[in-house]
């Protein structure tokens, strides 16, 4: 993985820190990005310090911002080679019927124009140029309906479908893709399963939630040669949950 060099977005905790580790175990150089400055910090050092991993604070949905992580990139590591997108935000909860419009607005603009303005800027810097690759970290809930966290899933569901657009546009240089997981042990999802954990895991075949490394193995595969022939593809990671229908 020489010279394999990965922007992975709102990567300080939980899953895209799951991502950027095994991208560290897998010789990339990683530029993580999320609002806090402290954490990232900290994150990075975890992640084995300034020779193979930085953290540049900012909002997801900031042009400045993904413009100035690009950059900076570009004059530490070299050209992007890889991208995940992990920003999401879901600051409601409730029917659709009563949603804050401009809460579902802010959620569209993070989910889904935030993730197209990173890719944009990850071609800028260098991705097309020698056989990118992106991920983009969707959720079951753009795959089936899920009451109560209902607009969120119709981000996830456009950023599906971005994925689609993107891999038929981009390609041959660049291949994208998407995952989409379950409910995942990290405090962004802990209202989802705290306090009841034995009782939402019972709804999955494989009878456990998921965690970190579940999403991070799956986005080191499909970001790396293994998949060279794959593109456009949703990767639903899910414990089985989406073929018994019990996802709350």
């Amino acid at each position: 993985m020489a010279d394999q060099v990965a922007i992975v977005t709102g990567a300080s905790r939980g899953i895209g820190f799951a991502i950027a580790q095994r991208f560290v175990a897998d010789g990339y150089k990683v530029c993580i990005t999320g609002r806090d400055a402290a954490a990232l910090d900290s994150a990075a050092k975890d992640l084995g310090g300034a020779d193979v991993a930085i953290g540049v604070a900012g909002k997801g949905d900031d042009p400045d911002h993904r413009a100035a992580v690009v950059d900076t990139v570009l004059g530490q590591f070299g050209p992007v080679t890889a991208l995940v997108n992990n920003i999401g935000i879901n600051p409601v909860y409730g029917p659709l019927g009563s949603i804050d419009l401009g809460a579902a607005r802010k959620i569209f603009e993070v989910n889904v124009l935030g993730t197209l303005g990173w890719v944009q800027e990850a071609l800028r810097g260098g991705l097309a140029e020698g056989g990118g690759s992106i991920v983009n970290i969707s959720s079951v809930s753009g795959v089936r309906p899920a009451p109560g966290i209902g607009f969120y899933g119709v981000t996830k569901a456009a950023l599906i479908h971005l994925t689609e657009e993107l891999a038929v546009e981009l390609a041959p240089k660049v291949r994208v893709n998407a995952v989409a997981p379950a409910v995942v042990k990290t405090k962004f999802a802990s209202a989802l399963f705290e306090g009841r954990e034995e009782q939402v895991s019972s709804g999955y075949p494989l009878a456990r939630l998921g965690v970190p490394e579940d999403v991070a193995g799956a986005v080191a595969f499909l970001s790396s040669a293994d998949a060279g022939w794959i593109t456009g593809q949703t990767l639903v990671i899910d414990g089985g949950v989406t073929l018994t229908g019990k996802m709350q």
